[in-house]
């Protein structure tokens, strides 16, 4: 969602991509509000592509590019307290934009990425 600039429609009201993402398990919505839809346009291009970072498998690091209407972005989840987007990437790459499929970076489709997040942390012992 966030790598392809998504609105997300709610039983009250449009929330940008942008807005939606607050923190580690932490989104913009209110208590009591649904999420209804969620819009976006297809990117010209796109890839995501995950890198594991253990050998226990645990969630990888997912980093999700696309070329948009409105510019490249770049959307890095599994690295941070939350997804969120690279400014500097996103700089460089509207600048030189080229994608190049190889075994390395496979192509995937924007609507098969899905977010993965490590379990919630446990309460610490008091």
């Amino acid at each position: 969602m966030l790598g392809l600039g998504a609105t997300v429609e709610t039983n009250r009201r449009q929330i940008a991509a942008d807005d939606f993402f607050q923190g580690m398990y932490t989104t913009a919505l209110e208590e009591g509000e649904l999420i209804t839809a969620i819009h976006f346009l297809a990117p010209g291009k796109g890839r995501l592509r995950k890198i594991s970072l253990s050998r226990r498998r645990a969630c990888p690091v997912g980093v999700f590019v696309a070329q948009t209407a409105n510019g490249v972005r770049v959307a890095i989840t599994g690295a941070g307290n939350g997804v969120f987007r690279h400014a500097g990437l996103e700089a460089a790459l509207n600048k030189s934009f080229t994608l190049k499929r190889s075994k390395a970076w496979p192509s995937t489709r924007a609507n098969s990425t899905a977010i993965c997040m490590p379990a919630r942390p446990s309460a610490p012992n008091s």
